[in-house]
């Protein structure tokens, strides 16, 4: 399972390295075009803004990932060893559940909706159904990290670590 997991961080991490790349390259674009060339391209800002919802949101789950997330780490890290694995069960649990609800699985009804209504982005002519399969693709990751999170700390209580 470790060595999945291992697998699964390196390739979002590339993913996620290669597309700031290439939202770097797009906003430097649109900067050259719009004040060298004084002709602002017409794609690059809606580039620029896909690219940033997929970065953010697969961002996301890499930070949970390695346990880098803020709003765990800061308040949690002030508490006793004890309170402190409990409380993380907890936070890990809500992630988990929040994201198979809300991310996961009104996600995938938001992609279906805006595949079958068709809907299309304006300058890069894209259906909208694949910049939206954001939320449901770092939805599935956060679970999943959600769920290694909460049993390592289920782990860390049966081996009395946290005592």
């Amino acid at each position: 399972m470790e060595k999945l997991k291992q697998i699964l961080d390196k390739s979002l991490e590339v993913l996620l390295m290669v597309s700031v790349g290439v939202l770097v390259v797009d906003v430097l674009w649109q900067v050259f075009t719009r004040f060298v060339m004084r002709n602002p391209s017409s794609w690059t800002e809606e580039l620029a803004t896909f690219l940033l919802i997929w970065v953010s949101l697969l961002g996301a789950a890499v930070a949970l990932g390695r346990g880098a997330h803020l709003g765990i780490d800061y308040f949690t890290h002030k508490l006793p060893q004890r309170n402190r694995v409990q409380t993380e069960l907890f936070v890990f649990a809500a992630i988990s559940i929040f994201s198979l609800l809300v991310m996961v699985s009104g996600g995938i009804s938001l992609v279906r909706q805006t595949l079958a209504l068709e809907q299309i982005s304006v300058a890069l002519h894209i259906p909208m159904g694949y910049v939206y399969l954001a939320i449901p693709i770092s939805g599935a990751f956060l679970v999943l990290y959600g769920m290694i999170g909460f049993f390592e700390r289920i782990t860390q209580l049966k081996k009395g670590v946290a005592r």
